[in-house]
């Protein structure tokens, strides 16, 4: 940005500018940028008019303009961003690049992860058809929760014989002619797979349900959810969407297609966690590991609804009960102390308890179930 003469410019004050404005104004860094050349081209210089031959001679058409010249300086667009990001009035999105080799050799034990991702038709797992699953097979050392080698990638569509919905299309960008006649591949899906210590998905409790339906094999395998499984408000970010987690990394990537969101699920996992030790990858092993527990809140008052929902809990319109998700056994017993005094009043009631292992989380099948006294 040039600067103006120190004197003959008024400032706002009515003084003299004593200062170049880029500099008065905070924009000093610009002058580090790489420059562009933009100068407008030379035009080309008009052909002299002919003399008419006679009154009647038509008119020479108009010429077609000469071409802008392509710049002649080479635009660094890297360097510009970190020039950018040094100022603290920006911040910077770089497009996410899949990582399909991870550097170093495990120092610890390893455990193979499958990152999943599906698109469906719908949202009703009892009628809705899958038309695209993902899958990112990678090995994770356990020592510093981070992966290691080779990632192998799966992608295919399939026919779910019956129209795709346009808001599906809208979102996804997946139309009846592309997925006509296709299927998934279960013989390499089954060898992605083959000795999977974990499977896990950025909302688990939709995707289990859909992908146990359509390929039984998963319902024999441990699964985590990056959704659930990670209190990700507890960790400063705003939004658990993989959209939000993902450019909190200043990444961006282009949203709703199964395939893309499996490596920006991957990246946002590989990232140590803001308020803790350790990856999400870390977290999430250690989750599998761990039971977790449904609770229903049987025979609460009436009046207590509101209360509940405010808590997190959601009606179960088939049982007629207010329930939640618990992670933990600590957080299993805080929740029995807060029911006995918040919702009960201290009077004696009994809850029902269901335990999931990771065989059962975020599945449609039931797991254990027990009544507690308060």
């Amino acid at each position: 940005m040039a600067a103006y003469p120190a004197t003959g410019f008024p400032s706002f004050a009515g003084a003299p500018v004593t200062q170049p404005l880029d500099s008065q104004l905070g924009f000093a860094f610009l002058a580090e940028l790489p420059t562009l050349d933009l100068a407008p081209p030379k035009r080309a210089a008009r052909a002299p008019k002919a003399a008419a031959k006679s009154a009647t001679a038509k008119p020479t058409p108009p010429q077609a303009p000469t071409p802008a010249a392509a710049p002649t300086a080479t635009l660094d667009a890297e360097a510009m961003a970190q020039a950018l990001e040094a100022h603290p009035d920006y911040r910077v999105q770089r497009r996410l690049v899949p990582r399909l080799d991870w550097p170093g050799t495990a120092q610890g034990a390893v455990q193979r992860i499958l990152v999943l991702d599906t698109e469906t038709t719908g949202l009703d797992q009892a009628r809705e058809k899958i038309i695209e699953l993902a899958l990112l097979r990678v090995d994770v050392d356990t020592a510093t929760g981070l992966p290691v080698g080779p990632v192998q990638v799966y992608d295919g569509l399939e026919d779910p014989r019956k129209p795709i919905p346009a808001e599906v299309v809208k979102i996804t960008g997946i139309t009846d002619a592309d997925v006509q006649g296709q299927a998934l591949d279960e013989a390499r899906v089954a060898e992605l797979l083959q000795g999977v210590d974990v499977v896990i998905a950025h909302n688990a409790g939709f995707d289990r349900p859909f992908v146990e339906s359509r390929l039984p094999a998963f319902a024999k395998v441990a699964w985590a959810c990056s959704f659930a499984d990670i209190d990700w408000k507890a960790q400063g970010r705003g939004s658990a969407k993989l959209e939000s987690l993902a450019q909190a990394l200043g990444l961006f990537y282009d949203a709703h297609r199964a395939e893309m969101d499996c490596h920006a699920l991957l990246a946002v996992l590989a990232a140590p966690l803001p308020q803790g030790t350790g990856t999400a990858l870390a977290h999430l092993l250690q989750a599998a590991r761990n039971p977790s527990y449904r609770l229903s809140a049987t025979n609460a008052p009436f009046e207590a609804k509101d209360l509940l929902k405010a808590r997190g809990y959601r009606w179960n319109a088939d049982q007629r009960v207010w329930a939640t998700r618990l992670s933990d056994d600590a957080a299993l017993h805080a929740e029995f102390a807060w029911l006995k005094e918040q919702v009960y009043n201290n009077r004696h009631a009994a809850v029902q308890i269901e335990t999931l292992d990771a065989l059962a989380k975020y599945s449609a099948r039931s797991g254990v179930t027990v009544h507690q006294q308060l």
